[in-house]
């Protein structure tokens, strides 16, 4: 490989820069640690040839940014450090913010039910980051591994992977723009599937539609309705008893009738099928599969056997060959029961009843051995989902090789959309999770998986009205459209929240089916190319900074979608931020508060169609329209991409994609075709041409599709009129809209409630301040008798939080809490014997946030805080566990003497420690971590606040000096709770006098 000059790099050498050399193209770049290294890696399972990340390139290129490495117990820690101004995106499906500097994530696909801002592993695995440097220009980096790997961003401009060694680093570019990365990442990685045609419909889902009654009900009333939708989904209940590849005899007697039905009715039929097959014998599944020996086996060489929705069940080890024929086969025969789609669920994969959500690391996978052979399940975990996906999309293929196969899952992996669609998850029905649902599927993008969206009106809980329809709006827009909620929750079909919501979802899905013909171009694009379908709003301008984190907007090729994401605040009230240049806006006349805002780029051209009830309705020779917005120049171009929306005949040319400009001359538009590709003949049908002028003003004129058109143009003052009436219109038809009623469900308050003012609790030698209201935060903590205040802060920050995850500021910190001791509280008003307080916080998922806070009648020097994470609502669906949280104790004690303060402690394992704050930040673990007990101590006071704690909830103590205050943290193990397997810490405070 070149780039291997220089001192040559063994394999005892634990730190220092990577060698590198060329592979696939000009600009991508392999690093490892040395040569050693380089062999001793394990097959790629990102790359669609594995063989080309081994076979280096010949290349005058040399790299602009080279990572240093280093081993450290184990485990290889690379950094690159990129120029002051990068903004980070990319590490796949992440929940947060869309520009990722300040986080860190673990690639470890996990069941992560009701997961929050802060969840750090979610059901994919992207080691990937795209970084976009300050110039505009872009960069790719991938650590090619299967294994947990922790992707740090906290660092500003710094990407850092720690994963256990060895593994390469690949890095693409930089080149010009984002797109000319994610381009260059899919010549590695593969790009989407085709998908079908009508898998760009409108989809309607539940856990579940329980009968073929029901279903038929449901997609009776779209039609009745006149509301547009492609796809009905059947969950797990349609099975025998959660058996996969069967039918419940009673419930679902006839799949192939009730199929047939759907089709005339021009619906299409989705399937789920988890991994977990049932221990049983006489169960045709369990029976070939234990003939075949498929099954993934514990250390000791016997099938592994985890609970999940059937009971006892056994795992497929997709890694092996003949394991993924013969659930191939499976998928083969089942289709014939008129399946036109698979839902594969439950693949990261979960297990129920366990702390870990998932199999023991320890399960053995008898791999090929081009996969990375026969290795433990820490190996292969990430990519169970991936290569069940594959099994899957094979055995579709092999059923009906005239039909694309269409496979949604739900784990995955860095290439995963070679084989399938994806969804975020068991996302909530709140606010936050419709906002976080933009940068989800943006950030899939980026990760080279453009086929992806959000359970539209969230799965677990209730939407409101306005909730459900603003949802509809902007999902309407997203890649995946798919409507889906759990069992227990009311009914979430777009006619179940009143006529007015349901006339906003009408309006959304209609708009939606009118720009299919510009999203299966999209699709083709993506396909053909790698480019997203969905980016972020600063693709139009990578060299504008200020649109870098822009989260409430998106691209889809041309046309910008600008959303609002905050509850009350509709597009009439919103002041829309937009790229430089020319952006018209415009809309099907449909326009509402509740549905997002659409502006075409100057300079552009897209196809839209018909309003059709779904796909199947569509017709090659429907009228045709181009929207046009010229540039500053006055020229725009666009393309249209037509095949049979199924099958394979477009792979042999059958298709037609037509290249369309426009240009004004002399105050005259001509619209023309410029180039056309593939075999077909161009359909004899009517072209609509509208001409966007601004404000949602528009002149049109038809023709023929294929024939030069010519529109003469009004004059100036004519367009400024139009322009002014287009904009009065919109303005009355916004006004004149049915606004959805803002119905919010209000939460159940116990006690008193929320309020700004502090509560006092005073009781022995202390007298603290606590908020019932956002946060729940302790405000001030006073010692009588020294007179001292430990802690004081504002109402809304800082001051004694607790937090749910490792993350700084997870939930906890900034939800509602309710005063819920109400004997309690009657007594905060009078003196009494003990008082305490209880505060309790909603941290979404099922879980809360429980607080007790009290000085014990037989120790008045004390005040103790018990606190708990509590399963309080944990989904079905996550088998009694919720996502994994961590009880993170975050007190913030102000410092009278700052440069006369320091934390004492004897670690359990005997050594004295004295910590200072030029020592800023330092975590304790394992036999280092206080015995029990630390202490602050104030010199010059001769006073020491005493922090008693139990070693056997603690597994993590962090020491964190700021400026003028330090932080004393305690924190729990990280795992799920379940009603049985709460979360606590139960802590104490002590004033010592040391003098």
């Amino acid at each position: 490989m070149a780039g291997d000059e220089g001192t040559p790099v063994t394999a005892d050498v634990t730190s220092g820069g990577m060698i590198f050399g060329p592979i696939i193209e000009d600009g991508v770049f392999r690093f490892d640690c040395s040569a050693n290294d380089r062999e001793a890696a394990h097959p790629s399972l990102s790359f669609v040839n594995g063989k080309d990340r081994e076979t280096p390139i010949q290349s005058q290129k040399t790299p602009s940014y080279i990572p240093n490495f280093e081993r450290l117990l184990g485990q290889q820690i690379v950094k690159l450090e990129l120029p002051v101004g990068t903004s980070l995106y990319g590490t796949g499906e992440v929940s947060g913010q869309l520009e990722r500097t300040g986080k860190r994530v673990f690639t470890w696909n996990s069941d992560a039910w009701g997961y929050g801002s802060g969840t750090t592993s979610l059901y994919q695995s992207h080691p990937w980051v795209l970084a976009v440097l300050p110039t505009g220009e872009a960069l790719g980096v991938l650590a090619d591994t299967t294994k947990r790997c922790e992707i740090d961003l906290r660092k500003e401009s710094m990407v850092q992977f720690i994963a256990p060694s060895s593994y390469p680093v690949i890095t693409f570019g930089p080149f010009a723009t984002p797109n000319a990365v994610l381009r260059a990442l899919s010549r590695a990685i593969g790009t989407v599937f085709m998908p079908p045609k009508w898998s760009l419909g409108y989809q309607q889902c539940r856990w579940s539609y329980d009968s073929d009654k029901r279903v038929q009900e449901v997609t009776r009333t779209f039609r009745e309705k006149k509301i547009p939708c492609d796809v009905v989904w059947m969950d797990i209940d349609y099975m025998d008893g959660f058996r996969c590849f069967t039918f419940d005899k009673d419930r679902f007697q006839d799949p192939k009738s009730l199929v047939k039905d759907l089709h005339q009715n021009g619906f299409k039929a989705i399937w789920m099928l988890d991994p977990g097959i049932k221990v049983e014998d006489g169960y045709f599944v369990y029976d070939s599969g234990s003939k075949t020996d498929v099954w993934i086996s514990k250390a000791d060489g016997k099938p592994f056997v985890g609970e999940v929705w059937p009971g006892p069940c056994v795992f497929p080890d997709f890694t092996q060959a003949k394991v993924r024929s013969w659930w191939s086969n499976l998928v083969k025969d089942f289709i014939c029961n008129g399946v036109d789609g698979i839902w594969n669920d439950m693949n990261e994969p979960a297990v129920f009843k366990v702390v870990t959500k998932t199999m023991p690391e320890s399960n053995i996978h008898k791999g090929d051995d081009e996969l990375g052979g026969c290795q433990n399940h820490s190996h292969y975990h990430n990519v169970y989902g991936l290569l069940m996906a594959r099994s899957t999309y094979e055995g579709m293929k092999l059923g009906n090789e005239k039909k694309r196969p269409f496979v949604l899952t739900r784990a995955g992996f860095i290439g995963s959309q070679r084989y399938a669609a994806t969804w975020t998850g068991d996302n909530l029905s709140t606010w936050e999770h419709l906002h976080m649902s933009i940068p989800m599927v943006l950030q899939l993008g980026l990760s080279g998986q453009p086929l992806s969206g959000p359970d539209i009106g969230g799965f677990a809980g209730n939407a409101t009205p306005e909730l459900f329809g603003r949802w509809v709006g902007i999902g309407s827009l997203f890649p995946f459209c798919r409507g889906h909620s759990e069992k227990d929750t009311a009914d979430h079909e777009p006619w179940s929240f009143g006529e007015e919501c349901e006339e906003v979802c009408r309006l959304a899905l209609r708009r939606r089916y009118r720009l299919i013909p510009h999203l299966y171009t999209l699709f083709y694009m993506a396909h053909t190319t790698g480019t997203p379908v969905a980016s972020p709003t600063f693709f139009a301008d990578p060299k504008d900074t200020s649109l870098r984190k822009l989260e409430t907007s998106f691209l889809l090729g041309p046309v910008l979608v600008y959303a609002s994401t905050a509850v009350g605040q509709g597009m009439d009230t919103l002041q829309c931020t937009l790229p430089k240049g020319i952006w018209m806006s415009f809309d099907f006349d449909d326009s509402h508060p509740d549905l997002p805002a659409l502006y075409l780029q100057g300079g552009a051209i897209i196809p839209v169609g018909p309003p059709h009830q779904h796909v199947g309705e569509s017709n090659i020779l429907d009228d045709l329209t181009l929207l046009v917005a010229l540039n500053e120049h006055g020229k725009a171009e666009g393309v249209l991409y037509e095949d049979d929306g199924d099958g394979y005949e477009f792979l042999e040319g059958g298709f037609l994609l037509t290249h369309y400009v426009a240009e004004l001359q002399s105050s005259t538009l001509t619209v023309k075709i410029s180039k056309t590709e593939g075999s077909w003949k161009r359909p004899n049908r009517r072209l609509h041409v509208q001409l966007l002028l601004g404000g949602g003003a528009m002149v049109d004129i038809w023709g023929k599709d294929g024939e030069i058109l010519q529109l003469s143009m009004p004059s100036e003052q004519e367009v400024s009129q139009l322009v002014s009436t287009s904009e009065k219109q919109y303005r009355t038809r916004l006004e004149n809209a049915k606004r959805i009623p803002a119905v919010e469900v209000s939460s159940a308050h116990k006690g008193i409630e929320l309020s700004r003012t502090p509560i006092e609790l005073k009781g022995g030698d202390w007298v603290t301040q606590v908020v019932p209201w956002i946060g729940g935060r302790i405000i001030s903590m006073t010692h009588l008798p020294s007179g001292t205040q430990w802690l004081h802060s504002r109402v809304d920050i800082n001051g004694y939080e607790e937090y749910s995850g490792t993350e700084y500021r997870s939930a906890g910190c900034s939800e509602e809490y309710n005063v819920i001791d109400l004997p309690r509280r009657r007594n905060l008003e009078h003196a009494g014997e003990e008082e305490s307080l209880t505060l309790e916080g909603d941290i979404g998922g099922g879980l809360v946030l429980q607080r007790q806070l009290y000085v014990p009648k037989n120790d008045p020097k004390v005040f103790r805080i018990d606190s708990s994470i509590i399963a309080r609502k944990v989904g079905a669906g996550s088998g009694g566990y919720s996502r994994l949280v961590c009880l993170r104790v975050h007190p913030m004690f102000t410092l009278l003497h700052p440069s006369e303060s320091y934390v004492s402690f004897t670690a359990i394992d005997g050594s004295k420690h004295e910590i200072g704050p030029e020592s800023n930040e330092q975590f304790y673990e394992g036999n280092l971590m206080p015995n029990g007990e630390w202490m602050l101590i104030d010199k010059c006071l001769g006073l020491g606040l005493l922090n008693r704690f139990d070693v056997s909830q603690v597994f993590k103590c962090l020491i964190h000096w700021g400026t003028g205050t330090v932080n004393l943290e305690l924190w729990s193990e990280d795992r799920p709770v379940s009603n049985q397997s709460p979360l606590r810490i139960s802590h104490e405070y002590e004033v010592i006098n040391l003098s």
